[in-house]
C-alpha cells in the first residue's frame, strides 16, 4: 500500500523550529541561524505568539557594523520586522508554493490560533512537490 503524499502545510512543516525572542542580541541571534543554517528566524513573545521575523540579510550590515566600530550589536526587536508573512499548517502545499514564486520570504512561520507550531522553507515544498509529482 503506498502512503499519502503530502498535501498540506502540516505535513511538511519542521515543527521543532529555531525561534528568538525580542530582547536577544543579534551576535546571538546570528550564531544561531549559523547554527541551524537558516535564512531567518520567527521573533516570538513568552507565549510563543509570533510577533516578527528577522533575516540574515537583516542583521549582516548591523553585525559587520558592530565589529568595525567594536561596540555591542543591538537586539532583535530593533531589526524585526513586525509584518510577517506568515501560513496556516492547513494550507495546500500547492497554493503555498504558487504564492512563494517570485521575490517571496524563504521561510514562512506557520501559525496556529496566534502560537507559532512550525516553519515551512522553499526547499520543504520543493521536496513535497517532487515527491507528489513522483506518486
Amino acid at each position: 500500500m503506498k502512503a499519502a503524499h503530502p498535501s498540506t502545510v502540516r505535513d511538511i512543516m519542521s515543527r521543532d523550529c529555531y525561534r528568538v525572542a525580542p530582547d536577544a542580541s543579534i551576535t546571538t541571534l546570528a550564531k544561531g541561524l549559523a547554527l541551524h543554517r537558516l535564512p531567518g528566524a520567527p521573533v516570538v513573545d513568552a507565549a510563543d505568539r509570533l510577533i516578527g521575523f528577522i533575516s540574515e540579510q537583516d542583521v549582516l550590515g548591523r553585525v559587520l557594523d558592530s565589529i568595525y566600530h567594536d561596540h555591542e550589536a543591538p537586539l532583535v526587536k530593533e531589526l524585526m520586522r513586525h509584518e510577517v508573512l506568515s501560513v496556516s499548517p492547513n494550507k495546500s502545499i500547492t497554493d503555498l508554493a504558487q504564492e512563494m514564486i517570485g521575490a517571496k520570504p524563504k521561510v514562512y512561520p506557520v501559525v496556529e490560533q496566534q502560537r507559532l507550531v512550525g516553519i515551512v522553507t522553499r526547499r520543504d515544498i520543493l521536496v513535497a512537490l517532487l515527491t507528489i509529482r513522483c506518486h
